[in-house]
């Protein structure tokens, strides 16, 4: 059900590449809210989703950009306020990549140039995509910009790779940087650390079916779905969570707090 949370506003969402994504999820959502946002994914990302489809749904334009690209940045923002009519209230970052994941590379024997286009595209585009926000004032005080992360940034998860590094990085770049939006521009800046979810980009990691079985069972509400995350990411644009700054919030069943549950301690007891 709709109450228009977001009737008025205007952003950014990055990362939307088919109907499994949380991008995605989020864009349909804002649209049901009462917002209005430009998508945007790489070229050879969109040459692979059905972008067209959701822009088409939605009422929204479509403008593609390289996020680790200042050039195709200040493009995909200046246009951005000339379509919505204004600068913007809202942005999320949902983009992640890692070339040593795709091809099979171990963590202890990385490809670095690899590790480096990862980070670069991963973490390193959300520094960039908030430098040119900040730099041309193209956020309304008490916008709200979001990035989406995963746990494997404070613990271990050995077939997530390179990603983990990445996602840490990204993390502390919203912490250093929200800083600043805050003081500055009166904008806040969050992650929000999912639950394994399987998105396209997710279901490419080494045994992933394994662990979302495994996280269900360790999370007392069961795992967040793509959706969960949509409406977290709704509450997080809107003017209900306009003080909250410079956090990582968890979304993920309760899995974070977790030591063991009773589920996964009985499949490890032998029959007597």
């Amino acid at each position: 059900m709709a109450y228009n949370l977001l009737q008025g506003k205007r952003g950014i969402i990055f990362g939307a590449l088919d109907d499994n994504s949380i991008a995605w999820k989020t864009a349909e959502r804002v649209h049901e809210e009462g917002g209005k946002f430009v998508l945007t994914n790489a070229p050879i990302a969109m040459r692979m989703g059905q972008i067209n489809a959701l822009a088409e749904k939605t009422g929204s334009e479509i403008i593609p950009a390289d996020a680790t690209s200042m050039e195709d940045l200040e493009n995909l923002i200046a246009k951005s306020m000339e379509i919505l009519g204004g600068k913007l209230d809202f942005v999320l970052h949902s983009i992640g990549m890692s070339v040593n994941v795709r091809k099979g590379k171990h963590y202890t024997d990385q490809n670095y140039d690899w590790t480096h286009k990862g980070w670069d595209v991963s973490a390193v585009s959300f520094h960039k995509t908030m430098n040119v926000l900040y730099n041309k004032n193209a956020m309304n005080e008490w916008g709200s910009i979001v990035a989406l992360t995963y746990m494997a940034a404070q613990r271990v998860f050995p077939d997530y790779n390179d990603m983990a590094d990445n996602k840490a990085y990204l993390e502390s770049i919203a912490r250093s940087f929200g800083y600043f939006f805050g003081k500055d521009k009166k904008v806040r800046v969050n992650t929000i650390s999912q639950s394994p979810t399987p998105t396209t980009a997710g279901q490419g990691v080494k045994g992933f079916d394994g662990f979302i079985a495994y996280a269900e069972k360790m999370s007392p509400l069961g795992n967040a779905t793509a959706l969960d995350c949509a409406n977290y990411t709704v509450a997080m644009f809107s003017d209900l969570t306009k003080r909250v700054t410079l956090q990582n919030l968890y979304n993920d069943g309760g899995f974070s707090n977790m030591g063991v549950s009773n589920e996964v301690m009985t499949s490890f007891m032998k029959e007597e």
